[in-house]
């Protein structure tokens, strides 16, 4: 144990709290001061239902069988659409340097949005006033 004054090698967000008199007594005796929880001894409501409440309702099965009929059309409709991208010459290798790049782009332009609401907020003018400044279009 450390004495008075001593430091903690540790930094504060990994040192314990300390507990006033009143909070340790509440630990000790796992009580809590009356009029903070209603009652603790409450049932407790999932939100979330059970599988045989979702079994039971003959309604809910229909719908997640035709949900399921949806998502296999779906996946049909695009299997036949990579098909498709596939005989016009496309490559998966190809759409993941373009994807790569569009990532690339938006963080560029993100960053430039940032520098331009900081200028902004500087000259004490709004965003759109900067754009003709530097040549920007609106739509840009």
């Amino acid at each position: 144990m450390k004495g008075l004054g001593e430091q903690s090698p540790w930094p504060r967000s990994h040192q314990v709290p300390s507990f006033s008199h009143h909070h340790r007594n509440q630990l000790s005796t796992g009580r809590t001061p009356t009029g903070i929880l209603r009652n603790c001894n409450a049932g407790f409501k999932s939100p979330i239902q059970s599988p045989r409440s979702c079994q039971s309702d003959g309604v809910n099965k229909e719908a997640l069988q035709r949900e399921v009929e949806e998502l296999k059309q779906e996946d049909l409709a695009l299997d036949q659409e990579i098909t498709q991208l596939l005989a016009e010459g496309y490559s998966l290798e190809e759409l993941e340097k373009h994807i790569s790049l569009l990532h690339e782009y938006n963080d560029i332009k993100d960053t430039g949005q940032m520098l331009l609401g900081k200028l902004a907020t500087i000259r004490g003018v709004t965003t759109k006033e900067l754009y003709p400044k530097f040549d920007l279009e609106l739509t840009d």
